[in-house]
């Protein structure tokens, strides 16, 4: 039976403006208040997922959110028309319509965490939504987020859909941004890697100049949920210098794919018995741990987090070789890219490298990985799959004219007082959700 990863990329949304809204991103901290093109960023994005489909990948899609989110607003006290309350926000707290407009959600690696049915109890594809609480503008994504995995994933028999865990920093929940699955085979079971940046409850040291937004007590909630058997769990604890050094999520400094878990060398607290941990569970179900460290002297912290280099994608292509699909910030950097081109050269099962344009995204503070949420899926998952979201030439052509109609090539700060963008806005969606067969899922629909 054969057995994919599906890669699940979002859209940009319409109202991708740079507002520095995420303390302990550097890139949307040091970008902030500049000017934003929201047609050429959800261009950038579709290529990528095109580009992927005609090499053989599986690809789908995952819709932006409707913003600026005028229910947010209402729960706030605003009140009148749509376009009053956009008016007595845009006079009063500018910063606050700027978060309930961010186009966030398209860094889709927060939008759940999944376990694929050959690691949980019950043989289904367990999704929890995240609920992103460390950061007010991504907190509001959840309900979208929760109805659009429902109306992709939408057969029972082979899907369970978990509410967000609570609202709350002790269960502060970032999604597959800090989760690896190593694997022999997609198919085949799996054990999974849950990274988090501070015990809620105590007994870990913590960052002192930047958030750790995962929490164990998140992770390990997520585990039950998704009916984990110990043998297919492991927990590590990201090294606190260096979420103080930018990197706000584990795929700003390792990423993983199949056997692989390609990391840094200052990525993780504790490695050692972790590492000792995941090797004897992976040989359980005959799969040799294959670790991939790169040392401090070969590519800085600096350089990592200005670049994005674990910010990439691992993809295991036909012949079992793998290509890393990396943003351009990383050829422009003669040390990352010398680095990458001996790795690509040294026998290592990564042996190409795929260089995209993400430039856009990447001033927002994300890259390939972030704009991506792996969903492992048997054949007959896959199958059980609403089609209208996988990626194929007539899908992107639709999508491509559906962005050139409706997106503005410029965007501000302050256009956002604009009430003629949530017009644009509504409007881009109702027609996107015909295109993606998706049914109502936004708060204007229902």
């Amino acid at each position: 039976m054969s057995s994919y990863e599906v890669n699940f990329d979002g859209l940009v949304g319409l109202t991708h403006h740079y507002a520095g809204l995420s303390f302990g991103n550097v890139a949307s901290t040091n970008n902030k208040n500049q000017l934003a093109n929201p047609k050429s960023a959800a261009l950038q994005g579709l290529w990528k997922m095109k580009t992927l489909a005609d090499m053989g990948f599986k690809q789908g899609v995952l819709p932006p959110q409707e913003r600026p989110c005028i229910t947010t607003l209402r729960t706030l006290g605003f009140t009148g028309s749509d376009a009053q309350v956009i008016a007595q926000v845009a006079k009063r707290s500018p910063k606050l319509l700027s978060a309930v407009s961010s186009a966030s959600s398209m860094w889709v690696a927060n939008a759940a965490t999944v376990s694929p049915s050959s690691d949980t109890l019950d043989g289904k594809v367990h999704f929890t939504v995240a609920n992103l609480n460390n950061k007010f503008h991504r907190s509001i994504e959840a309900d979208t987020t929760g109805r659009a995995l429902q109306a992709i994933f939408n057969q029972s028999t082979h899907f369970s859909h978990h509410n967000a865990l609570p609202q709350q920093a002790v269960f502060g929940d970032e999604g597959a941004a800090n989760h690896n699955r190593l694997c022999s085979d997609y198919g085949g079971a799996g054990v999974e890697l849950f990274v988090y940046g501070r015990k809620a409850f105590g007994g870990d040291i913590e960052p002192q100049k930047y958030p750790a937004r995962q929490t164990f007590e998140a992770s390990d909630a997520v585990a039950r949920l998704h009916q984990l058997d110990p043998g297919n769990r492991v927990f590590i604890q990201q090294n606190p210098d260096v979420i103080d050094q930018g990197v706000f999520h584990n795929d700003v400094i390792s990423v993983s794919n199949g056997p692989v878990l390609f990391y840094h060398e200052l990525a993780f607290l504790n490695q050692q018995t972790a590492f000792a941990e995941l090797t004897e569970k992976l040989a359980l179900q005959g799969t040799q741990f294959v670790p991939i460290c790169v040392p401090l002297a070969k590519v800085s912290l600096a350089d990592a987090v200005s670049t994005y280099l674990f910010n990439s994608q691992l993809l295991t292509k036909a012949d079992g070789t793998m290509v890393i699909i990396v943003p351009q910030e990383v050829e422009n950097n003669s040390r990352t890219w010398a680095y990458l081109n001996e790795l690509i050269n040294s026998g290592c099962p990564i042996n190409e490298v795929k260089v995209f344009d993400l430039r856009e995204s990447m001033r927002n503070g994300g890259g390939p990985a972030c704009l991506r949420l792996r969903v492992a899926l048997k054949e007959q998952e896959l199958a059980a799959c609403n089609q209208g979201v996988l990626m194929n030439d007539n899908l992107y052509n639709s999508l491509t004219d559906w962005v050139e109609r409706h997106y503005r090539d410029r965007l501000s700060e302050q256009d956002l007082a604009d009430p003629q963008l949530l017009i644009e806005n509504r409007s881009a969606l109702d027609a996107l959700t015909k295109i993606l067969d998706l049914g109502s899922i936004y708060p204007f629909q229902l």
